[in-house]
């Protein structure tokens, strides 16, 4: 029988109900955690993949949360905890909101904080929600997911690369504080990987995009997913405070 690498924890996916929250839940699930699916305002797409992880004999549940609210994250965190009985042991910090493109004359303040407020504000609240049952545990796994873009530095898009660029630094300070109490924290940075908030993408777009990649392919859900796994899971004990990117070698190192 195939050892499952995460069988009896209890992992938290924000935003995972779809895209490639909904996918990381479900690879999740299929190595043995159990999987909470949260979601912002809609419980169907969060329903639907409770439904198709039980169906492949994993355990999950869906609960609603807005993660840029302290008091919904610690009602999120509560209502985990009630279902289970246990402490979180996974959380997998990967929600966001409308991603806007805006010129520097067109950028706010505002406009930056829209985005500041699910890359930095909302790990923060979360990851402070969780903390005191990782530190009781000795034990916790925190996975942020930021972006290529910090690398790139993609034109009239300041506001986001600016919020996911924070991360890093976020990512690397919580690893040195959170260490001596076995809580690994660490960044995957995917590449550009078209899910259902992107709509229809130009063939021509994804051509172009592909053919700069060393491994000349679009990067899939699962390929995040994987490496959200094994950041889970205990292969990776002695890997923390580092930013991975997952993009198809189109960039090398933070």
């Amino acid at each position: 029988m195939r050892r499952m690498k995460l069988e009896g924890k209890i992992a938290l996916v924000t935003g995972g109900s779809r895209g490639l929250g909904k996918v990381i839940s479900k690879h999740l699930a299929a190595e043995g955690a159990r999987v909470v699916v949260n979601y912002g305002s809609n419980p169907d797409p969060a329903n639907e993949t409770v439904d198709e992880i039980r169906g492949k004999d994993g355990e999950a549940i869906a609960v609603q949360a807005d993660i840029t609210d302290e008091d919904s994250v610690n009602e999120l965190v509560r209502k985990v905890q009630e279902s289970y009985g246990e402490n979180i042991d996974i959380v997998v910090n990967n929600a966001s909101g409308p991603q806007p493109e805006y010129s520097l004359e067109e950028n706010t303040w505002e406009t930056y904080m829209d985005q500041l407020q699910f890359f930095v504000k909302a790990p923060l609240i979360l990851t402070k929600a969780v903390m005191p049952g990782m530190k009781e545990n000795q034990y916790g796994r925190i996975i942020n997911i930021g972006s290529e873009v910090v690398q790139l530095g993609n034109a009239n898009f300041s506001n986001y690369v600016t919020a996911k660029s924070a991360m890093i630094g976020m990512t690397r300070s919580w690893a040195n504080e959170l260490g001596p109490h076995g809580i690994n924290v660490n960044l995957v940075n995917p590449g550009f990987i078209p899910v259902e908030r992107h709509g229809e993408v130009d063939p021509s777009t994804l051509e172009g995009y592909s053919s700069q990649l060393p491994l000349r392919r679009m990067g899939k859900p699962e390929d995040i997913a994987s490496s959200v796994v094994f950041l889970a899971s205990d292969d990776s004990q002695f890997i923390t405070g580092q930013s991975i990117s997952v993009n198809g070698g189109n960039t090398f190192g933070v």
